[in-house]
């Protein structure tokens, strides 16, 4: 193992901040070909397909979410027994998360291509859209492999401390993907199935580069064919760290499903003005997602190293860098909104809904950035089921029962969007009191 790589020695702040900077600028390329396939969607196939793309984010983040969060839960056991310089363990930990991710490839593959339809009806898609919105997730399912294994490998070489190698690959991906989709739908005529294949390949593209690094290099992460097996205790412990994960993206994913079903019902107009500035919102994420993973990676080898206080002095930094970033984000949304949704398509009444989500949400996004972080913290110090049961309650019980009690009576989109920064706030709260406790716990048995 690369001693360069390790978060267990030298400055924690640099190291956080280097370990976050690729991820960073890697999520931002795709965040720019996720809002470029929006824009050349909107732009080019009109406002009824860039709706048919736009809602069925909900559904696909459901089912993606489930898997994902495994390798999540893959990520801290490698990362962890990497921190102890196990290297027999993290050997046996990388072999069974890659058969794992090969088996939930073939299974999300199958849900998405043959359960599309009763999902899409089950969300309320309108029957304006509904072909183009089939026809999208079916495609985009097809080719699910890229993605559920690119996170495995990417996971395995950020539980190793490298976030370098996993930018480039995203840097490569975006570059061809907005190629593709300009190609397909400016050149070939095609509609959204020129989109979903645009993703589709080059998703695979950035698996098999991520894979490619992982069969040649030089440490315990190595994936060879010859070892590829499950070992029956690293599965367990994995299920036991990535399950709560996976339940917890579920469970938030759900309540957006809900949420876009009640968004749905106003028809194509609001469902394209959300669906643009979700595309704007995921920018926002960026700095969450980067410092989220260095947290977790950092936590999680500094654990393994029996060094709790240099973790805790990483919690700390990680989460004030989060909060600055992210709601100096959320103030250039809400002053730009109406620039940045009229980029997706000119229509006034999807800029009206657009702009309408974003001024109620963008100031609150310190919030969502708190609890996003200690999420993370919490995988991190082994407590992955405290974020599941935090978001079940605030995120998902919380929306879904006010939109099934006072859905009716408040029908409007400001209603569903102000969901969004109270529950944000409820999770904070208690967030704050589960990590207080966590770290008086540790405190007293150090």
């Amino acid at each position: 193992m690369d001693e360069k790589l390790l978060m267990t020695s030298g400055d924690y702040r640099k190291k956080i901040i280097y370990f976050a900077l690729p991820i960073f600028l890697g999520n931002l390329f795709q965040q720019f070909y996720n809002t470029a396939d929006s824009l050349i969607v909107g732009n080019f196939l009109g406002s009824h397909a860039l709706a048919a793309v736009s809602s069925t984010g909900s559904l696909i983040f459901l089912l993606i979410g489930f898997f994902l969060g495994f390798s999540s839960g893959s990520g801290v056991i490698i990362a962890r027994e990497i921190g102890a310089r196990n290297d027999a363990n993290t050997e046996r930990a990388v072999h069974t998360a890659v058969m794992l991710g090969i088996g939930f490839s073939i299974l999300m593959t199958l849900a998405g291509i043959f359960g599309a339809d009763a999902m899409l009806r089950m969300i309320g898609i309108p029957a304006e859209v509904f072909h183009d919105a089939s026809l999208y997730v079916r495609i985009y399912f097809a080719g699910s492999t890229g993605l559920v294994m690119y996170n495995i490998f990417v996971g395995i070489l950020q539980a190793s401390g490298d976030s370098r190698h996993p930018l480039y690959y995203l840097i490569t991906s975006s570059i061809i993907n907005i190629i593709l989709d300009l190609l397909f739908i400016t050149v070939f005529h095609m509609g959204v199935d020129g989109a979903a294949l645009a993703t589709i390949i080059s998703q695979l593209i950035s698996m098999a580069l991520a894979g490619y690094r992982l069969m040649n290099i030089d440490s315990a992460c190595r994936i060879m064919f010859s070892r590829l097996k499950i070992d029956p205790s690293f599965l367990k412990e994995i299920f036991a760290y990535g399950l709560p994960t996976a339940m917890q993206g579920c469970v938030i994913d759900f309540a957006n499903l809900m949420i876009q079903a009640y968004v749905n019902s106003f028809g194509p107009n609001a469902m394209a003005g959300i669906g643009a500035y979700s595309r704007i919102e995921g920018f926002m994420f960026l700095p969450v997602t980067a410092f989220g993973i260095a947290l977790t990676t950092f936590v999680s080898q500094n654990i393994g190293a029996k060094q709790e206080d240099r973790a805790f002095q990483g919690i700390r930094f990680g989460t004030v860098c989060t909060l600055v970033s992210i709601e100096l984000i959320g103030v250039a949304i809400y002053v730009f909104a109406p620039q940045l949704i009229s980029m997706f398509i000119q229509d006034p009444d999807v800029i009206y809904y657009g702009v309408l989500r974003a001024r109620i949400c963008s100031l609150f996004f310190f919030l969502l950035g708190f609890s996003h972080v200690t999420s993370s913290v919490m995988r991190g110090l082994g407590k992955p089921v405290v974020p599941m049961a935090v978001m079940l309650i605030c995120w998902c019980a919380v929306r879904v029962i006010a939109i099934l009690l006072l859905g009716d009576t408040f029908h409007s989109v400001a209603f569903v969007s102000w969901l969004y920064p109270i529950t944000w706030c409820l999770s904070s709260l208690v967030y704050v009191y589960q990590y207080y406790r966590i770290y008086q716990d540790r405190r007293k048995t150090a």
